[in-house]
């Protein structure tokens, strides 16, 4: 059965991502910290897979995660092709982003946002050594990304950008892990409040005395990130409610949480495109980035652009967890009688796609590499001159 609260948390930050993004108001990676969460729900929900199914879960997540990118790069491929984007075997990166695909410098932002497949794919691959070490040694384990980032951000090891993001991410990833174990919701008061107010501190101070370009955007300090989210996280899944029964009361509201979950990749893809695309020109027509009716606006429109691609391609979502393919996701239930004048084939059918739900990941957006420069005000990465090395240089989400 789904936890409702964990997927109202998967809604509250892939929203916050996409206004981020619009926007640009680093204040909003303070309050919430969308990315770490995100990663922290996905590595809550790849332990459950393994503890149900083993090492083949890691397969299964890759099935789910892997279409709707596919979806995206026909679309994008092809036009980056048709406006100089050199043919090259790095080109099969679209197909399993391991590392990161080669773009042009449009498409380079637009795109940026495929950092968090990247990422995602190198933990899904991880995670049966990680999860086995975690339950032989979980606290070590869990440790170690954070003093790993410690070590690289204090010069005493001077690691490439890759572990940076994997001190960064893979904590967030593993404390994923101890929230399914329990771990968390099992922590004294007098031992959690504490030390998640230790690491807030912490962090914060990191942040404030190394601020970036954007002033104390998480985006920009890999270290304050990592801490002021470990607390983010030790507070929202370690003392978060079992289940919000109150959310089932709005019918709106339980079908907006159900559709954003179940299209949560989609929105994630290919929102960033629309922003990247709709900043010159709401400015053009005199929608300011700089008053809140002009950010209204572009909010508004980014968000109803992705609605109508995701009506268009969010079912390949469906088809990727093997359920039943929808338009708009959780719908009324079909009658038993229906069900069962339906015929066998569509049981199975029916059948696969309830086995499917256990939650598709969400896709989400803070950034490796080089700090990006913005566009109007939405957070995108700085484009690569020509002859630069083909690689996606991240925002953050």
């Amino acid at each position: 059965m789904r936890n409702r609260y964990l997927d109202l948390l998967r809604f509250l930050a892939i929203v916050r991502v996409v206004v981020y993004h619009v926007t640009g108001w680093a204040t909003l990676t303070l309050v919430f910290p969308a990315m770490s969460v995100m990663f922290a729900l996905a590595g809550s929900l790849m332990a459950a897979s393994l503890t149900r199914s083993g090492p083949v879960a890691v397969g299964r997540r890759l099935r789910r995660l892997l279409p709707s990118l596919w979806v995206l790069a026909a679309v994008f491929v092809p036009a980056m092709l048709f406006s100089g984007l050199a043919v090259s075997p790095r080109l099969l990166l679209w197909l399993f982003p391991i590392a990161d695909p080669p773009a042009n410098n449009w498409g380079a932002i637009a795109l940026s946002i495929i950092w968090y497949l990247r990422d995602y794919l190198w933990f899904v691959l991880a995670s049966p050594v990680a999860f086995w070490l975690f339950r032989k040694a979980p606290l070590p384990t869990l440790l170690a990304p954070y003093l790993l980032l410690v070590t690289v951000e204090v010069g005493i090891y001077p690691a490439p950008p890759v572990l940076r993001e994997f001190g960064l991410y893979f904590g967030a990833w593993l404390l994923g892990f101890a929230h399914h174990a329990g771990m968390l919701r099992r922590l004294a008061g007098r031992v959690l409040y504490p030390l998640a107010l230790a690491l807030a501190t912490a962090g914060g101070a990191w942040i404030v005395a190394h601020p970036g370009p954007r002033g104390y955007d998480l985006n920009d300090n890999h270290l304050g990130n990592a801490l002021w989210s470990a607390a983010f996280i030790l507070i929202v899944l370690g003392r978060g409610p079992a289940d919000i029964t109150w959310l089932g009361r709005s019918r709106l509201a339980d079908r907006a949480v159900t559709v954003l979950n179940r299209r949560a990749l989609t929105i994630y893809l290919w929102h960033m495109p629309f922003v990247v695309a709709l900043t010159p020109l709401v400015d053009v027509v005199g929608w300011s980035h700089r008053n809140p009716l002009g950010l209204a606006i572009r909010v508004l429109l980014v968000f109803a652009l992705v609605g109508v691609v995701t009506l268009a391609v969010g079912w390949v979502e469906d088809v990727a967890a093997r359920r039943l393919p929808e338009l708009i996701p959780g719908g009324p239930p079909v009658p038993a009688e229906s069900a069962g004048r339906s015929g066998a084939g569509s049981a199975g059918r029916s059948g696969a796609g309830s086995a499917g739900r256990s939650g598709a990941e969400s896709a989400g957006r803070s950034g490796a590499g080089p700090v990006g420069r913005a566009v109007g005000s939405a957070a995108v990465p700085a484009q690569r001159v020509a002859g630069e090395a083909a690689t996606v240089d991240v925002t953050a989400g």
